[in-house]
């Protein structure tokens, strides 16, 4: 069996004497698709922002592939490969998508500093264009490379930030809500570049709608009060008693 990309052991965070992550262990194996549950205040965000090191335990410990990377900031993990989406769209809207794109790609550029000057017209005829186009083809929105992000949908907007978290190369993708906000017919669209994904890098989702995502994770795991209260195969997992009194309130609610 593949040996584990990310685990944490132990993994706690509090807010003002709040505990919102309690002493979680968790790994996914490489290659694996993930998916994080739970009702709001679960603490979903708080462990996913413990994954990308946005914030930092007050106790226990996050590996990469056994190395701790506990208190690496999130740009060293994105060096990494740990690549991340965000549960509301994080793009420009006044620069076209390619330029979009370069913006990330020349962040982690192994010859970039922090005093390098940056110009998007150089960009645009650089070696970062190639990976760029790349990933705008492999999700079918190469088309748009040189629209302004302004008139795109919201649901090509979601599209672009996967493709500017694939451009990175990542090992690891972690997807936050990637089916907020969207309609049925981009949600659709969405599931169907996460399927085409799946088994070519590890991924791990938060996601609320449960329902769409059951038939694309390999394993499932349930947070409540900070907790991971079940986890295992989807549908297993989602008709478990303790699962089902956690999101309706009594056990012999409907399970998917």
């Amino acid at each position: 069996m593949n040996e584990p990309i990310i685990s944490t052991k132990g993994a706690r965070k509090e807010f003002d004497g709040l505990v919102a992550v309690n002493n979680v262990d968790y790994e996914v194996r490489e290659n694996e698709t993930a998916g994080i549950i739970g009702p709001n205040g679960a603490g979903k965000s708080t462990f996913f922002n413990l994954l990308t090191g946005y914030f930092i335990p007050e106790a226990g410990s996050v590996s990469f592939f056994g190395r701790d990377i506990t208190h690496m900031p999130p740009y060293d993990r994105v060096s990494l490969g740990i690549v991340r989406t965000f549960q509301l769209v994080s793009v420009f809207d006044t620069l076209s998508v390619l330029e979009n794109m370069l913006m990330a790609r020349v962040r982690f550029d192994p010859g970039y500093t922090s005093t390098s000057r940056f110009f998007l017209k150089n960009m645009l005829s650089s070696r970062e264009v190639g990976p760029c186009l790349e990933a705008l083809a492999s999700i079918g929105i190469a088309d748009k490379a040189n629209v302004k992000v302004s008139e795109l949908s919201y649901g090509k907007k979601r599209e672009l930030e996967i493709a500017i978290a694939l451009s990175m190369k990542p090992k690891l993708l972690l997807l936050d809500e990637p089916l907020a906000g969207l309609s049925m017919f981009e949600i659709n669209e969405t599931m169907g570049i996460i399927k085409k994904l799946k088994g070519t890098l590890t991924i791990v989702m938060v996601e609320h709608k449960i329902s769409q995502i059951l038939d694309v994770v390999e394993r499932l795991h349930v947070m409540h009060e900070g907790q991971i209260i079940c986890q295992g195969e989807p549908n297993t997992v989602i008709c478990d008693p303790a699962v089902k009194e956690c999101y309706f309130g009594k056990e012999d609610a409907v399970c998917y």
